[in-house]
């Protein structure tokens, strides 16, 4: 038995255990017995093997906004993807990821290989790189990982495994002193640069900081970062993802589009991004806009100031605890991605999952609750605030028509990537 495995065994561990999971206790202990028991399977015995686990995140307000330097207001959530480590003496990563083919990764070579793009191996390397070039320290390591953060389903399960592998880079080579945002940024240019996705920072920086954050990216390499303290089950809440379905890897050109848009307006006034423009210039200015950008673009521009002026007005009920301001405000955003930001309906006319979804939230929801579209959108999950009294009957109706555990409420989980023991 591993030492790691002695510790989870004697409850050693249980109170950092409980910190994390809550009422999961028991639960998640025999989940990384489990994971002991494949460390040793795969790479044997090992006194200095480590436990390491990363959230997923649920995006609270904010749609798209981060990419041009908005605000967002997110969350971490009890899902997560877990691994037991163990070091290496030399520069080879090998991951055994639990349902995929197990990854090795040289770090002797950190350049981007066109070959990795869209697998687990680019942001191995990518992170790794980025690292390098901060004046951090890499290294080789073991990892056997599982993760309950469900592909597909908007809680980030890409960021939750890009944060995993920092922290592991941060604990084993670097005293642990890599901070969240350094971690973020690392994984932000992993997926960009090595994975070929498009994406923004708030995943990423969501993963590493943990609990509800309120995020500014204004200055992106120094984003402004607020932890918020707020149980809405104490509010009388509930707040839970549902899962509709679809498929995320066909819907990358999507998402690039709306980056695309959006910064097509910038450009228009000679800005990088919507951040840079100012709101009255850009409806001052529509008329000629029409003749440079398209019509769609200029709805979701409009999407963008709106929402991103939004964020700190929700940040600021959740700190008061005024759950009716934040109802509201959280489905004026939905509102705004459907009708606006338009990430609800993708091309495909058969793909009509999260409409259906969302039409189905407000004729339960309508004067109790919120619901709007979770994440990049087009395809996947929306959120919904539901009453706790109308949580049970929520759950049921959504899986009626989703598919049994379609609908999962998630508590907060107070941090972000972690070393356990």
């Amino acid at each position: 038995m591993l030492p790691i495995s002695k510790k989870l065994s004697s409850g050693e561990l249980d109170h950092t255990l409980a910190y994390l999971y809550g009422d999961a206790l028991d639960t998640q202990k025999q989940k990384y017995l489990a994971l002991a028991d494949a460390f040793e399977g795969a790479f044997g015995e090992s006194d200095d093997a480590a436990l390491f686990s990363a959230p997923g995140r649920s995006e609270i307000g904010g749609n798209h906004t981060d990419h041009q330097l908005g605000r967002v207001l997110a969350a971490t959530v009890t899902l997560d993807t877990r691994a037991v480590v163990a070091p290496r003496n030399d520069s080879i990563v090998r991951i055994h990821s639990q349902g995929y083919t197990p990854l090795c990764v040289s770090l002797d070579q950190l350049a981007p290989d066109a070959a990795e793009e869209n697998a687990s191996e680019a942001l191995v390397r990518g992170i790794a790189e980025r690292f390098t070039q901060t004046g951090r320290k890499v290294g080789g390591f073991d990892a056997v990982t599982a993760s309950d953060v469900p592909k597909g389903s908007g809680l980030s399960s890409s960021a939750a495994f890009s944060i995993l592998v920092s922290t592991i880079f941060s604990e084993l080579y670097n005293e642990g002193e890599i901070s969240p945002v350094e971690q973020a940024l690392a994984s932000k240019y992993a997926e960009n640069k090595h994975f070929g996705k498009p994406s923004g920072l708030m995943d990423q920086l969501a993963c590493a900081v943990g609990g509800f954050v309120a995020i500014d990216f204004e200055q992106p390499e120094e984003p402004k970062i607020e932890k918020i303290d707020c149980d809405l089950s104490k509010l009388g809440y509930a707040i839970c993802i549902v899962n509709c379905g679809g498929n995320h890897a066909d819907l990358t050109h999507e998402y690039a589009a709306v980056t695309k848009e959006m910064g097509d307006v910038a450009r228009f006034f000679g800005k990088t991004v919507l951040r840079e423009v100012d709101e009255a210039v850009f409806y001052a200015s529509l008329g000629q806009l029409r003749k440079g950008v398209s019509d769609r673009a200029l709805l979701r521009a409009m999407h963008f100031f709106g929402d991103n002026a939004r964020v700190p007005k929700q940040a600021e009920a959740l700190k008061m605890h005024d759950i009716e301001t934040f109802r509201r405000l959280m489905n004026e955003s939905g509102h705004s991605s459907f009708t606006l930001l338009q990430n609800v309906c993708p091309t495909d006319a058969s793909e009509r999952g999260l409409a259906l979804a969302l039409a189905l939230s407000e004729r339960m929801l309508t004067g109790k609750g919120a619901w709007r579209v979770h994440g990049g959108g087009f395809a996947g999950t929306i959120l919904a605030l539901v009453p706790l009294g109308d949580m049970a009957d929520y759950q049921t109706q959504m899986e009626k028509v989703f598919g049994s555990g379609c609908c999962y409420r998630f508590a907060v989980r107070p941090v972000g990537g972690v070393k356990i023991g």
